[in-house]
């Protein structure tokens, strides 16, 4: 079924400039509603996030949600949040800033809630991403590469040839699905993230968020799934764990708020997560 710009597309972004522009360009480029509306959430940005999106606002047509006072940090999940806010689509697709997306990704997505009407959805493209973090093995939904073979960064990475290959993966594996959550990019309904609640601000900056969410979902009986038919590439870690600030390893803030927010996730639940074959959460112990 053919829409028309039923989707809003939303990044939430903090210090991370040349991978949004990548990010943006292949929104604008590679996607099926390639003139959606798509809001940009920017939090207390030095790196000149700031002025390269008011330079390029009607270039790529941008929603701008700028804070720049040194507002209370709120991270991934409340940089959805806000975004979520704006939006007057039917549907919201979020995405991280470290992402480039393929061809059609987007109508990919949409295709699953025809095949489910009447279902709460929480839809994920596949992602591949460079090995950052060494000796990682891929997991489901998630293929993991040499860095050298397409490069892992922002001035090195072999778009062209990456979109190449990745019309010839979501054609080989359209009918692929497993019943996951890949964080983002997803899709869901706005009416089922506002019926949700959106994340939960405890879990700021990062970490745990998600896993709070998709527990949320389980508990009001969400279907998860992650398809074969739409593909991103993650640069992995860019967000969150600023590998290129540190030497290759995990920022500060993100270690303790790791660590931080494991022991919020115990005061709220109780308990650990559990997790199925394929790596999601599907409950508590």
């Amino acid at each position: 079924m053919i829409h028309s710009n039923p989707i809003t597309f939303c990044i939430s972004t903090w210090n991370n400039l040349p991978y949004l522009k990548l990010a943006i360009v292949s929104v604008r480029k590679n996607s099926y509603f390639k003139d959606a509306p798509f809001i940009v959430h920017a939090e207390n940005c030095t790196d000149g996030t700031n002025e390269w999106l008011f330079e390029n606002r009607d270039t790529y047509n941008l929603t701008l949600l700028v804070e720049s006072e040194n507002i209370k940090v709120r991270g991934i999940g409340g940089g959805m949040n806000i975004c979520a806010e704006h939006v007057e689509t039917e549907y919201i697709m979020f995405l991280h800033s470290d992402f480039y997306v393929t061809k059609n990704w987007d109508i990919a997505l949409l295709n699953i809630f025809d095949k489910h009407p009447t279902k709460k959805l929480w839809v994920s493209s596949h992602r591949i991403e460079p090995n950052m973090f060494g000796n990682t093995d891929s997991r489901p939904g998630t293929i993991i590469i040499d860095k050298e073979i397409w490069g892992a960064y922002h001035d090195n990475f072999n778009s062209k040839e990456f979109e190449t290959w990745s019309e010839q993966f979501t054609i080989q594996n359209s009918e692929y699905e497993i019943p996951k959550g890949e964080g983002v990019s997803g899709l869901i309904r706005k009416c089922d993230w506002d019926t949700i609640g959106g994340n939960d601000p405890i879990f700021a900056p990062a970490s745990w968020e998600d896993m709070d969410l998709f527990l949320r979902m389980i508990k009001n009986e969400f279907t998860f799934i992650l398809t074969g038919a739409s593909m991103v590439w993650h640069f992995g870690a860019r967000g969150s764990h600023r590998l290129e600030e540190n030497n290759g390893v995990s920022s500060t803030r993100q270690k303790d708020a790791e660590q931080q927010n494991m022991k919020k996730w115990l005061a709220k639940w109780g308990t650990y997560p559990t997790f199925n074959e394929y790596g999601m959460i599907n409950g508590i112990q």
